[in-house]
């Protein structure tokens, strides 16, 4: 088992500090936030009682996305997405980042943040996380 490297846990007040230091046009309550960071439109939910957080954005109706870049995406989770993905869900593209709420750090957080921004920003194109390429 992978402890976390403090001995304090991550939970939704915690996190809520977090987001206002770094977002703007903050919407929401504990569990359940709406705001914008890196130029982008985020959404937050947590789940205390199961232990997980997940960030995401809308990217595209998936009506309008062509099997090529569906592919691309796909393969861009393997070496480009890094800790976000690209996933669909309700016929819509997202950009997503999971992870379990308690292991959580604050630094994790702002580069899941940048990552689900990036691959919103970048989709269609290099369809990267912005940060570094896994293998290069």
């Amino acid at each position: 088992m992978i402890m976390p490297t403090t001995s304090r846990s991550m939970c939704n007040a915690s996190l809520d500090t977090i987001i206002r230091e770094m977002g703007t046009k903050i919407e929401g309550q504990l569990g359940f936030w709406q705001f914008v960071a890196f130029g982008i439109p985020l959404i937050c939910i947590t789940d205390e009682s199961h232990d997980r957080m997940r960030l995401m954005t809308p990217i595209a109706d998936v009506g309008n996305v062509d099997d090529e870049l569906i592919r691309a995406c796909m393969e861009a989770n393997y070496d480009r997405a890094l800790d976000a993905r690209y996933c669909i869900n309700d016929d819509t593209v997202w950009g997503a980042f999971m992870h379990p709420l308690s292991l959580l750090q604050a630094d994790q957080f702002g580069s899941a943040c940048r990552q689900v921004a990036e691959l919103s920003k970048n989709f269609g194109t290099t369809f990267s996380s912005g940060e570094l390429r896994f293998g290069s």
